[in-house]
C-alpha cells in the first residue's frame, strides 16, 4: 500500500487527512545469516607492559626517567643510594684477597714438606733415617696438602661473597628490561624503596592487546584466530569498533572462578587507546542459520503477558520509493498486530527470529504508543536499515531529540 495524500498535487503539498493513530517507524525485515557474537569486557595491555620493582633496599638517590620517555632496554632508570652495599663490597674485596693469600702460604707449606718428605724416603731407602721420621715428614705433607684445600675452599668462598655482594652493588641502579615507554612514575628522589614499592610501568604502546576472562562454556565455541570488534568510544559519546583477532587462549582454568584468560591483538591503531582502558569486545565465533533477521530496537516485551515480539504492519505492503519523494511523509491509517516471536540467535544490532516473514514491515520505533492505548492502527514512515542501525547507535539523549525534531515535523 502507497502512502497515501489528500488534495495534493505533488508530496510537496500533501497533508495527512487521519492524525488519530500515531505515528512509527517501519522498516522491512529481511532473509540472512546472523554473524554470532560473544560481548565480553576487557582490559587493554601494552605488549612486554611490566612493573618495575627495586631489588634492594634504600632511599633512592637518582631518578633518570620521566612518564612518557622512550627507553630502551638497559637504559638506567632509577639509582638507589648505594654507599652502604659499597662498604660491604669493599670489605668482601679485602676478604679475597686475604683468602687468596692463606692459600698462597698453605702452597708454599706444602711445597717444602713435599720436598722434605722426598729426601727422607731417599734417605730411608739407604737406612740413612729412622722410620719414625720418615712417617713424621709424610704426614706433615698430608697436613699441608690439606691445608691447601681448606684455603682453596675459603678462597672460593671469600670470591662467592664478593660476586654476591657485586651483584648487589649492581641492582642499585634499576634498568629497563625491555624497549618501551615508562609510565606510572613513582619514584622521587629521596623516597624510601623496597622491593615491595613499584617504582615505574613500563611497556610498548606501539603494540596493544586486549585480555578478556572466558568461562568453562565459551571455550567450546571461542578458538584462536576468531575474530574480534573492539567497541571503542569518542569524547561525544560515539562508538566505532576496532578490528582485531583472538590470538591465544590460557589452557589452564582458575579452580576457583573457573575461567581463563585470552588475548585479543589490534589489528589497527587508535590514539585513544591507552593501557589500563576498559571497554567491550564482541568475538566472532560463527553465524546462524537462515532466517529472518529484525533490528533489536524492534523488540518489544509486551506489560501485560511478559512475552517478547514485534508489531507488525498487516495488509498490503508499504511502498518504500515513497521514502525517496518525501522521507517525512507517513502512510494511512494501517492496521498493526502484536506478534510474539522465538529468538534464533542475537546479534549486536540484528535478530533472528521465527513467527516472521522477510517481506513483512516491522514497527521500530513508536511501539510504547500503540502499546500504551492497545492501539490497532498506525501511522507509519518507511525507513531504511542504515537509518535504524544508525539510530540504534544513538545514545539515549540523541535519541530523544530524534524523535522530539520527527514528531515536530509531523504536526
Amino acid at each position: 500500500m502507497a502512502l497515501t495524500w489528500t488534495g495534493c498535487s505533488s508530496p510537496e503539498e500533501a497533508v495527512i487527512t487521519d492524525t488519530t493513530a500515531p505515528p512509527v517507524e517501519a522498516v522491512q525485515a529481511r532473509r540472512g545469516g546472523l554473524p554470532l557474537s560473544e560481548r565480553l569486557s576487557g582490559t587493554i595491555r601494552a605488549d612486554n607492559q611490566v612493573v618495575l620493582y627495586p631489588e634492594i633496599t634504600g632511599r633512592i638517590a637518582e631518578v633518570f626517567a620521566e612518564d612518557g620517555d622512550t627507553v630502551k632496554t638497559g637504559e638506567p632508570l632509577v639509582r638507589v643510594n648505594d654507599d652502604q652495599v659499597r662498604e660491604q663490597v669493599r670489605q668482601s674485596e679485602a676478604g679475597h684477597r686475604i683468602s687468596a693469600a692463606r692459600l698462597r702460604q698453605a702452597q708454599a707449606r706444602l711445597a717444602e714438606a713435599e720436598a722434605q718428605a722426598r729426601r727422607s724416603a731417599e734417605l730411608n731407602a739407604r737406612n740413612l733415617v729412622s722410620d719414625l721420621e720418615y712417617e713424621t715428614l709424610a704426614a706433615q705433607r698430608e697436613s699441608a696438602a690439606a691445608d691447601v684445600e681448606l684455603a682453596e675452599a675459603e678462597l672460593e668462598q671469600a670470591a662467592a661473597g664478593l660476586a654476591e655482594r657485586r651483584d648487589l652493588l649492581s641492582k642499585a641502579i634499576v634498568r629497563a628490561p625491555v624497549n618501551g615507554i615508562v609510565g606510572s612514575r613513582r619514584a622521587e628522589v629521596g623516597m624510601q624503596a623496597s622491593p615491595a614499592a613499584p617504582l615505574f610501568t613500563l611497556g610498548d604502546l606501539s603494540n596493544l592487546h586486549v585480555r578478556v576472562n572466558l568461562t568453562d562454556a565459551m571455550i567450546g565455541y571461542i578458538e584462536v584466530g576468531q575474530s574480534a570488534n573492539l567497541i571503542v568510544e569518542d569524547f561525544l559519546g560515539d562508538t566505532e569498533p576496532l578490528a582485531g583477532r583472538v590470538a591465544r587462549i590460557s589452557p589452564f582454568l582458575n579452580e576457583v572462578t573457573r575461567s581463563t584468560e585470552a588475548e585479543i591483538t589490534i589489528t589497527a591503531s587508535d590514539s585513544r587507546l591507552r593501557p589500563g582502558m576498559f571497554l567491550p569486545v564482541d568475538i566472532l565465533y560463527g553465524e546462524s542459520q537462515q532466517a529472518t533477521l529484525v533490528p533489536t530496537s524492534a523488540l518489544f516485551t509486551d506489560p501485560n503477558t511478559g512475552r517478547e515480539g514485534v508489531f507488525v504492519l498487516t495488509g498490503e505492503p508499504l511502498d518504500p520509493a515513497a521514502v525517496q519523494q518525501r522521507p517525512d511523509a507517513l502512510s494511512a491509517p494501517r492496521d498493526v498486530e502484536f506478534r510474539p516471536i522465538s529468538v534464533i540467535a542475537r546479534g549486536a544490532q540484528e535478530v533472528a527470529v521465527a513467527e516472521v516473514n522477510a517481506t513483512d514491515w516491522i514497527v521500530t520505533l513508536g511501539q510504547d504508543l500503540l502499546s500504551a492505548n492497545a492501539r490497532t492502527q498506525a501511522r507509519a514512515r518507511p525507513v531504511t536499515w542504515s537509518h535504524v542501525m544508525e539510530l540504534q547507535g544513538l545514545n539515549r539523549e540523541d535519541l530523544l531529540l530524534e524523535v522530539l525534531e520527527a514528531t515536530g515535523r509531523d504536526s
